[in-house]
């Protein structure tokens, strides 16, 4: 602690009391009210944000944020700065409460689980009828364009019909959706849910930033204006209630639901976009949203309920505010509908008279010449009991999964430097034209997860990101300059910094659009940056050297140019780069010391690496053999021996998975505060390698519930998780009838530059987390609290009961944006009754929303 600048008496009240609460908190007798909270006292977020909630819990002092904190980092700077925001005892006024979920109804949730589990099988069964009286039929061809003409027949009928099977089911369950409010778990919930799934597993999800996704949107109830570019594969379930004008671009990660879960009912609502509106990426409009023709919103910004931004402005943030900042900063082109109509068609035409017929023609000539196949194959004799099948069955997993791994590799590093030559960097081209197709085939192709979990966290990503086309300068090797996640737009047009790390979650954002147009530009983050998780950077990003990109910061577009400083929050703002806590291993990692412990990491990191190749081959050779079970007992048993392996390798997959990170992880994780170069990190790091993603079939189900409590989460009854990611199970605990909407995470680790930091996070009974809401770790949220939609939670916050959090990052506000009971019905959500031991709040009076202009769309 640096208290070379003196001591200075504190000279007010408010000053007072917050040097006595941080004196605490810092484990000192006094502190001066002009010494820096972090360069003086070294103090980090987390003590500060212990400092914050001790404040909040005092009636005679104002509330405090960790903004407020770093905007001010002295006591007298931030009691000067909340002086007009000191409570007075007559006129201080709560904060709205969050609306506690009512107690839910165990009968009703073990049925609704049931319901869908039916379902599910329903929907297997008639997939394997379907496949198997369209084998039958291809098989009977003779010749080799016989085969082809009949799987073109197939496979364009099917791919038409299960095109058209979510449309139907969407009518006949739902109809129109209105804005309405239903508790979860019942009838109308299941129908929802049913809705939901099929529109999820429908082939048209392929179709994004095609004219052909629009037309689907417009079948499903859309009002859709011409000219709509959506690259977006967030789906918006409820249709119905989607209005999006002319000449419209919403960019990737854009979350544009139409619906939401709170306090466990199902809210729907309107979601208006204007004519020549831009949404950027990793956005979220929440419900009863709207955007007025030209208007634009930023990358990693936020619509609250019941926000609207006017005509023409800009606005950016979480919640969004008015900014002057263009964020169409493309000249447009000749794009006309004619251009549109015939890439629509000539993507069709590609798929069914394709790729359809190979998959099928190919899966029957494989069934035909493999001698495993072909003994399975003989009527009558069930061949799955001789031990000749069992080898077949390894050797041929073993072929096609290391067969396609190298072959894949190959394939990476030859097409898309091919198709690159196609592409000129800061040229504008139309879109839906070949240089469209060109550079989508090669974001399509570089992406691929698969290699990016498998070299992810260890010194092998360099070498792999390198192999793609990163320019990554001068390699400043760590064993963890990149996680599992990382996207990119164009790899040939990337540039990373020397010595700089990067967390999960990074998005370069190498592609710029407008309703016409694009064109692809160099993305650089520059050396020696930390860039956290969650974050899209875009082409000329105002960050330069020795930088901190907290997590789920909006990386500034105007501006001098940023070095030395940390940035955090949408819109961002400085922070320190780094507190004394994470300078405490630097010693591990230069000269002699640092090669040692990097030698030690990459042996940990290939046996990692060997045992989860081998982990994922093994269960890939399960399912081929429960594959070739299904083929010799079709002819006893007959199409549900196809659906019954549906269910069947569905069922193993998951519960393999979950068991392996049992195994792996033998005991519950503890929090820790160590260097990436202790074997216990590295034991976490493998952790991270759990395919998770095999879990969100189960979203918005009773199932997802049970595999979470499998792998270690401390899970409370009737919990609806619609699409949470959860990094760290063992270091979490969700309460009783928490709600868990799309897109959030919880997080219960931080790694900045050489440190490790991990502890609990715990989400209270009733609790809400709204669309891609992000929490932190040692972060606690009280009983029916509501983190709003995008917000970030940092770490070591705490949420008292029935708040309502909002922003990036999250403070306690007292401006609801929405309130939930304006929508209810007399008596609607009561029939439960209140839950045991939860005071009555006082009833506050309903809000209703002003009127909103409905921006007009065009057909």
């Amino acid at each position: 602690m640096n208290t070379s600048s003196g001591y200075a008496d504190p000279t007010a009240g408010t000053e007072k009391c917050f040097a006595e609460v941080l004196a605490d908190v810092v484990c000192v007798e006094q502190v001066s009210v002009d010494s820096h909270f972090f360069d003086d006292l070294g103090a980090n977020s987390l003590l500060m944000a212990q400092f914050c909630a001790r404040v909040r819990k005092r009636d005679d002092l104002p509330s405090v944020s960790m903004k407020d904190i770093y905007r001010n980092p002295t006591i007298r700077s931030l009691a000067t700065a909340l002086a007009d925001a000191a409570p007075t005892p007559a006129l201080a006024a709560p904060p709205p409460p969050a609306e506690m979920a009512p107690p839910g109804s165990t009968p009703r949730f073990v049925l609704c689980g049931v319901a869908q589990f039916l379902i599910f099988v329903g929907y297997a069964i008639l997939a394997g009828y379907v496949t198997a009286l369209g084998y039958e039929w291809v098989s009977d061809g003779s010749g080799v364009l016989d085969v082809y003409v009949r799987a073109l027949v197939f496979g364009g009928g099917g791919f038409i019909g299960m095109c058209l099977f979510p449309i139907g089911a969407k009518w006949i369950l739902i109809g129109r959706w209105k804005p309405r409010e239903f508790p979860v778990w019942g009838l109308t919930y299941l129908r929802f849910w049913t809705v939901k799934a099929l529109t999820h597993a429908n082939p048209m999800i392929f179709f994004v930033g095609n004219p052909v996704y629009v037309l689907y949107l417009r079948a499903l109830g859309a009002r859709i204006g011409k000219n709509v570019t959506i690259l977006s594969r967030t789906f918006p379930v409820c249709t119905d209630l989607l209005t999006i004008g002319a000449d419209t671009v919403i960019r990737k990660e854009a979350y544009f639901l139409c619906y939401r879960a709170h306090a466990g009912r199902i809210q729907t609502g309107r979601v208006t976009i204007g004519r020549d509106v831009f949404i950027g990426e990793k956005t979220v409009l929440d419900i009863d949203t709207a955007m007025g023709d030209g208007a634009q919103l930023g990358h990693t910004s936020a619509l609250q309920s019941g926000q609207s931004v006017p005509d023409g402005q800009r606005w950016h943030g979480s919640p969004a505010v008015r900014t002057e900042l263009d964020y169409v900063r493309v000249a447009p082109a000749r794009c006309g509908t004619l251009r549109r109509a015939g890439y629509a068609l000539a993507s069709v035409l590609q798929v069914i008279v394709l790729y359809v017929p190979l998959a099928l023609g190919g899966s029957y000539m494989l069934l035909v010449q493999y001698p495993a196949l072909e003994r399975v194959l003989v009527p009558g004799h069930l061949a799955i009991t001789s031990q000749g099948v069992y080898l077949d069955a390894l050797v041929l997993s073993f072929t096609l999964y290391f067969g396609f791994l190298i072959l894949g590799l190959g394939t990476l590093y030859t097409v898309p430097r091919l198709l690159n030559k196609l592409i000129k960097p800061d040229k504008v081209y139309p879109l839906y034209g070949l240089h469209y197709s060109v550079h989508r085939m090669i974001a399509r192709m570089t992406n691929v997860k698969f290699y990016k979990w498998l070299f992810g966290d260890s010194s092998y990503i360099v070498h792999f990101l390198q192999f793609l086309g990163y320019d990554l300068c001068k390699v400043e090797q760590t064993g963890s300059n990149f996680g599992t996640e990382v996207q990119h737009e164009s790899p040939y047009l990337t540039t990373i910094g020397s010595g700089t790390m990067v967390a999960d979650g990074l998005s370069l954002m190498n592609a710029e659009f407008s309703s016409t147009s694009f064109r692809v530009s160099r993305t650089a983050v520059g050396a020696n940056n930390f860039v956290g998780n969650n974050i899209s950077y875009p082409p000329g990003g105002r960050t330069g050297e020795n930088c901190l990109l907290a997590t789920k910061v909006m990386i500034p577009l105007d501006g001098e140019i940023r070095e030395g400083v940390g940035l955090l929050g949408s819109p961002c703002f400085e922070i320190p780069r780094s507190v004394e806590r994470d300078h405490r291993f630097d010693s591990m990692r230069t000269g002699d010391e640092l090669r040692r412990n990097l030698t030690s990491k990459n042996r940990y990191n290939i046996r990692s690496m060997i045992i989860w190749l081998s982990l994922r081959w093994l269960s890939f050779f399960v399912i081929t053999l429960a594959g070739l079970a299904a083929i010799d007992l079709y002819a006893p048993v007959g199409h549900v021996a196809i659906g019954l392996f549906f269910v069947i390798s569905l069922a193993f997959t998951t519960f393999y998975f979950a068991m392996l990170e049992r195994i792996i992880a033998f005991r519950p994780l503890r929090p820790r505060l160590v260097s990436i170069y202790d074997p216990y990190f590295w034991w976490h790091e493998r952790l991270w390698k759990v395919p998770s993603e095999v879990f969100n079939v189960f979203n918005g189900t009773p199932f997802k519930n049970l595999v979470w409590r499998f792998m270690g989460l401390r899970l409370g009854r009737r919990v609806l998780d619609d699409g949470c990611t959860i990094t760290e199970r063992s270091l979490a605990a969700v309460g009783d009838d928490a709600v868990l909407n799309p897109g959030s995470k919880i997080q219960c680790h931080s790694q900045e530059d050489g440190t490790f930091k991990s502890d609990y996070s715990t989400v209270g009974a009733g609790c809400t987390l709204g669309v891609n809401s992000h929490v932190h770790y040692g972060v606690t949220m009280g009983e029916g609290a509501v983190l709003a939609a995008d917000a970030f939670l940092m770490k070591g916050e705490e949420v008292p009961a029935y708040a309502r959090w909002e922003g990036n990052p999250a403070a306690e506000t007292r401006d609801a944006h929405y309130q939930p009971e304006a929508r209810m019905r007399p008596g609607q959500g009561q029939r439960h009754g209140r839950p045991a031991g939860l005071a009555r709040k006082p009833r506050q009076p309903r809000r209703r929303p002003g009127p909103r202009r409905t921006a007009p769309w065009r057909r």
